[in-house]
């Protein structure tokens, strides 16, 4: 049974509710903030599993122990916290920002570039990833990139520039992870936590006119895979390949997600910023 979360702390507003954001949801809810998340209607979300974004379309959805709620409106939210539950609201506008009234936001969508994130939408901003430049449209950004300077903070300048590239696990970059080659509905023929091989079918592409199937293309876990009758564009992650094989890491959140979700903590905790939250609540 789920252990109930105190989340009485400062409001945390997390853009974004899909893997990396979940790193930041989970770790600062365990730090006991009332974190809120808000996502599009839709999310394409490979690793549904570990995002607490799934609670858009399943009501509830729990990640390592702890349970989000999917909420109408930003009235919902206490009632979430009271509980012990992240809500999580589709509101990718953030038309609810003044009712939330959050004294940190998190721009966690991970698209490349800034969708609307501002300074002066909380006491204190994060963004990560390229897209953001620390003093300019957030006060701090999260670098994201894999490497020495993981969740590294950076308060004057920019994180690395997008690469393109994945990057590498058990020494395997561009052949794990899995993109669409056309624009139709995806439908899946294998399942998240199955072994697969070079040239195993994991699913199929509909336009409408010719169905064209999507191979594996290395071996390892599927660790993440869209689920069936999603629609995709051309070009978009469809499935993610763990070849050092271990199922349990279908299931869990991954290093990057932890590494990015302590930085931001640390970014909240610093310089007496908490102090000041509180005195603010």
């Amino acid at each position: 049974m789920t252990n109930k979360l105190v989340m009485k702390g400062p409001v945390v507003l997390v853009r974004g509710a899909g893997e990396q954001a979940t790193g930041v949801g989970w770790v600062l809810a365990k730090a006991g903030f009332r974190v809120v998340m808000t996502e599009v209607a839709e999310p394409l979300m490979v690793r549904w599993p570990v995002c607490f974004g799934t609670a858009i379309s399943e009501g509830r959805w729990e990640v390592e122990g702890i349970r989000a709620r999917g909420v109408e409106n930003p009235i919902e939210c206490d009632a979430a916290w009271r509980a012990g539950e992240i809500p999580v609201l589709v509101d990718p506008e953030l038309e609810g920002l003044s009712v939330l009234n959050p004294l940190v936001l998190v721009d966690a969508i991970m698209a490349k570039r800034n969708l609307g994130t501002k300074r002066s939408m909380a006491l204190r901003t994060f963004g990560l990833g390229p897209g953001f430049t620390a003093g300019v449209d957030v006060d701090v950004v999260v670098e994201t990139n894999r490497g020495h300077h993981l969740a590294r903070l950076i308060y004057d300048g920019a994180a690395q520039p997008n690469t393109g590239v994945p990057g590498e696990v058990a020494g395997i970059s561009r052949e794990r992870v899995i993109y669409s080659s056309k624009t139709g509905i995806f439908r899946a023929k294998r399942a998240i936590g199955e072994h697969v091989s070079v040239g195993d079918c994991l699913g199929e592409i509909d336009d409408g006119i010719r169905p064209e199937e999507v191979f594996a293309s290395c071996n390892g876990v599927l660790r993440g895979l869209l689920r069936s009758e999603t629609p995709v564009a051309v070009q978009v992650k469809i499935g993610d390949i763990d070849p050092r094989g271990q199922e349990e890491y279908c299931w869990t959140i991954t290093e990057k997600a932890r590494a990015l979700g302590g930085a931001v903590l640390l970014g909240i905790l610093e310089g007496g910023i908490v102090n000041s939250l509180c005195a603010k609540e």
